[in-house]
């Protein structure tokens, strides 16, 4: 478990800019220290998850390191195969819907690190999600990955528009999932991926 955090990892944790995290550790309102010799800040795992209990951000990130992943889609199937890879792969935790309205109340709820999202939902299409996202700014560092398997290309261009990161074709292996939400998050991409 890491126990010292740099300025930018604490701000993926807090879900916020760097910047904030700098200026609250330059007006001592989250404590830590530089490094001899540099500029560089680092935070103590202790100092940031007080400096996250007193500002009221969720902790569960810091406390298990796991990033949070919803799944939307309405392929009860696939949802297992994709939920059963994520957690063996055991840094991510996992929520599920099956319509583009239960997403649009468990994103508001759940804060995800990213959205795994099936363009092709029963009641709202995955435009729209991408778009309701995007307009709240409390969201804006969710990453958006957009799944689909009926999908022509110029559709994509448009999903990118609507606020989407990625885009995967179904079908696609959990092997390739991990890797494209990996990079997407700035994660380590498991050695089994790359061999």
């Amino acid at each position: 478990m890491k126990t010292v955090f740099t300025t930018g990892e604490a701000a993926k944790i807090c879900k916020v800019s760097q910047q904030t995290i700098i200026r609250c550790f330059d007006n001592g309102q989250l404590k830590g220290f530089r490094v001899p010799g540099s500029r560089f800040r680092r935070i103590p795992r202790e100092m940031l998850y007080k400096f996250m209990k007193d500002n009221g951000i969720p902790t569960d990130a810091l406390e298990s390191g796991r990033r949070k992943v919803l799944l939307v889609d309405d392929d009860v199937e696939l949802v297992e195969v994709m939920t059963k890879f994520l957690e063996e792969d055991g840094r991510f935790d996992v929520k599920i819907a099956t319509t583009g309205f239960d997403a649009g109340m468990l994103v508001k709820e759940y804060r995800p690190d990213m959205l795994v999202l099936d363009v092709m939902l029963p009641d709202i299409n995955g435009k729209e999600v991408c778009q309701r996202v995007r307009a709240d700014t409390t969201m804006e560092d969710v990453r958006i990955l957009c799944i689909s398997g009926m999908i022509e290309d110029d559709k994509i261009q448009d999903l990118r528009l609507a606020g989407a990161d990625d885009f995967m074709h179904k079908p696609f292996d959990a092997d390739q999932l991990i890797e494209r939400m990996c990079k997407m998050l700035e994660m380590e991409v498991p050695e089994a991926v790359t061999a």
